[in-house]
């Protein structure tokens, strides 16, 4: 009997092995709130078995605004062990390109709703009881990575600003003194979109103020790589996800 007891917990223990470790438990829920007058709803993510307070990202959307996709990133960065909250930047959901391209347009050319939108989104994402006020960080996608730097440019309170196949165009200049923490940049070098004059031009920014920064450009990658249409963007997707991650770990300091 001894010896059937102690193969059933063998068996046991390789069943664990083979089954691998237990998957995050991510919890999800939509979070209604305003901006000036206007009504929004963002997307917040989080791993509801950690205990405490933990790092916040806030995840600023592409131009499909608050997409499947959008909710996708928010689970995968909550996998990450942070609260991560996607705020709600236009206010609509643009059902085609013509209407992302708009909207768009409309927050490119008034920075000033476009930090208001940031603002708001990051007041929800600070205020949130398990999120560590001093550990925030603002991670952007493609119109989002505008976001991104618009934001930390106006002097928010963050550890990091990551932009994955962000734009860059029409920030103002010397701005970037006013960054806090440090900067990742994640981009296609055939980005036909946001070629890399644009690129070099917020680096340049960027080492006038003595800002930390780092850049990973990759081959044979032209815009929108988070939704990879051949091999080599596949391989950009998936080494931007775990340059993102080491970013933030080394930024939150954990």
């Amino acid at each position: 009997m001894r010896r059937l007891g102690a193969l059933f917990a063998l068996c046991l223990a390789f069943a664990g092995l083979a089954a691998g470790p237990a998957r995050a438990d991510i919890k999800t829920e939509w979070i209604d709130y305003k901006q000036g007058d206007t009504a929004l709803r963002g997307y917040l993510a989080y791993d509801d078995r950690i205990q405490g307070k933990r790092p916040g990202v806030l995840l600023v959307h592409r131009r499909d605004g608050m997409s499947a996709l959008t909710l996708k990133n928010a689970e995968m960065v909550a996998r990450l062990g942070y609260v991560v909250f996607a705020p709600d930047i236009f206010g609509v959901v643009p059902k085609e390109v013509k209407d992302q391209v708009a909207q768009s347009a409309l927050y490119n050319k008034d920075r000033a709703l476009m930090r208001a939108r940031a603002q708001a989104g990051f007041e929800v994402l600070q205020k949130n009881p398990m999120v560590d006020p001093g550990k925030l960080a603002v991670l952007g996608y493609c119109f989002g990575g505008t976001v991104a730097v618009e934001f930390a440019e106006a002097g928010a309170p963050i550890v990091g600003t990551v932009t994955i196949h962000g734009s860059f165009r029409d920030f103002t200049p010397g701005a970037a003194k006013n960054i806090k923490g440090r900067v990742l940049i994640l981009h296609g070098a055939e980005d036909p979109i946001a070629p890399l004059t644009e690129v070099n031009l917020l680096i340049s920014e960027l080492r006038d103020a003595k800002v930390e920064w780092q850049l990973e450009l990759y081959s044979g990658t032209q815009h929108g790589f988070s939704t990879p249409k051949n091999a080599a963007e596949e391989r950009a997707n998936r080494q931007s996800q775990d340059a993102m991650a080491r970013f933030f770990k080394e930024a939150f300091g954990i």
